[in-house]
């Protein structure tokens, strides 16, 4: 038996008395309409700067209950600012997008503000104003999120500039960190489309309550932030079951989740992955924000303490190695050489939006894995000029070439066309 089952069943044994009281819980249905009702309009797709993100939740900040500080600045001196909610005694933090090219969480974040600053009475709104201090860092790496890349102005990743503090970013989030000296943290991103859950399906989101050691161990702090992973599993559940996976809980000195964990803060990590037919990740921006307002308020009921922490350690974790297009069953007409037997598999330079398509591999590719497969039985595929090499009379098909081809019935090119990649 796993120690994580034993956990749960030690739980489920407690006198009903050793629980904290059942409380209000704002249904998973309702808290998606929130965020639908409430979702900022001026942002609806991934690549935004920062000027646009502050002009858009501007409405949001000048009603006088979301509290905004600027708190440092980024290499290339764009102001990182704090929005601060609530007056409760338990204090919460949450930090998004240190990576640049991570933004589901931030547009989330755009909505959780126009939530929390609406006029309309609230009963979700109000215990979380009443029982915690809300403190959020959106869009902790600017200068990345500036040309939508990872890493800072100075090429440096911020996650993995905890020890050195070498960039004002990195610095920053630890002086907020150490001033607010926050009860639970959460440290939002996005992870690789391509990530599956086990062996199955692409994972939507990714949860981690993050070691503090290189054991792993479960101190009090971390076991707190795994039930609250539990619960996040449990909710994000009502919406993308089978999608949801275990982050790899390697132990990591160099990344601020671990650390996070190791000074008190009962830390979680909420990965946003990818959905099909969400090239924006709109639909997972709606899940992200209504998962954060139910876990805002779990923490001010104390519900999150009902979970069993077997939700948690019973997910399959994150697994990579899958191509985003197999094609599979056809011929490829190499020219000068004629049809050959073989697959393609294509991955895309923006593997969500599923855009400039590569070629990745070619041949026997009947057991590889990927996240679509097209079954081309019968079918060859013809490369359209910027698929292939030629020079010197000479012909290749590159990897890493654009995957351009037309589809036909025959290997003859004035054959019939029954389809295009892309």
């Amino acid at each position: 038996m796993t120690p994580a089952r034993l956990l749960g069943i030690v739980a489920a044994l407690l006198p009903l008395a050793a629980l904290p009281p059942a409380a209000a819980q704002t249904a998973w249905g309702d808290r998606v309409a929130l965020a639908e009702r409430h979702r900022v309009g001026a942002i609806g797709q991934r690549r935004f700067t920062h000027a646009q993100f502050w002009e858009a939740v501007a409405p949001s900040l000048g009603g006088g209950r979301l509290a905004v500080a600027e708190v440092g600045r980024s290499m290339q001196g764009r102001a990182l600012r704090t929005v601060t909610f609530g007056r409760g005694s338990v204090s919460v933090f949450l930090w998004s997008q240190m990576h640049g090219d991570e933004a589901t969480a931030t547009m989330a974040l755009a909505d959780v503000f126009a939530f929390l600053a609406a006029d309309e009475p609230s009963p979700l709104r109000d215990r979380i104003g009443r029982e915690l201090t809300v403190t959020f860092l959106p869009m902790l790496n600017p200068d990345g999120a500036e040309i939508f890349q990872r890493e800072n102005a100075g090429g440096i990743d911020i996650n993995r500039d905890v020890r050195r503090l070498a960039t004002p970013e990195a610095r920053t989030l630890k002086a907020v960190r150490d001033r607010l000296r926050p009860d639970f943290g959460f440290n939002l991103h996005d992870q690789n489309a391509r990530t599956r859950v086990g062996n199955g399906e692409p994972a939507a989101i990714a949860l981690l309550p993050p070691p503090a050691d290189q054991a792993r161990s479960y101190g009090p702090v971390r076991a707190r932030a795994r039930l609250v992973a539990a619960w996040l599993a449990a909710d994000f559940g009502n919406a993308v079951a089978g999608r949801i996976a275990k982050y790899d809980d390697t132990f990591n000195p160099r990344a601020f989740g671990d650390q996070m964990q190791a000074w008190g803060t009962a830390t979680v990590l909420i990965e946003s992955g990818a959905l099909p037919d969400d090239p924006q990740k709109q639909r997972l921006r709606t899940l992200n924000a209504a998962a954060i307002l139910g876990v805002l308020e779990a923490i001010a009921t104390r519900s999150f303490e009902r979970a069993d922490p077997a939700w948690y350690e019973s997910l399959p974790f994150n697994r990579g190695g899958a191509y985003d297009l197999l094609v599979i069953g056809g011929s490829l007409v190499v020219p000068g050489v004629g049809p050959l037997r073989a697959d393609v598999a294509i991955n895309f330079d923006d593997s969500v939006a599923r855009t400039g398509g590569r070629i990745r591999e070619v041949g026997d590719l009947e057991t590889a894995v990927a996240l679509d497969t097209l079954d081309l039985r019968g079918k060859v595929l013809h490369p359209m000029p910027d698929a292939v090499l030629q020079t010197g009379g000479t012909t290749w098909v590159p990897i890493g070439s654009p995957a351009r081809f037309i589809i036909r019935e025959s290997a003859d090119a004035t054959g019939r066309e029954v389809g295009r990649i892309p």
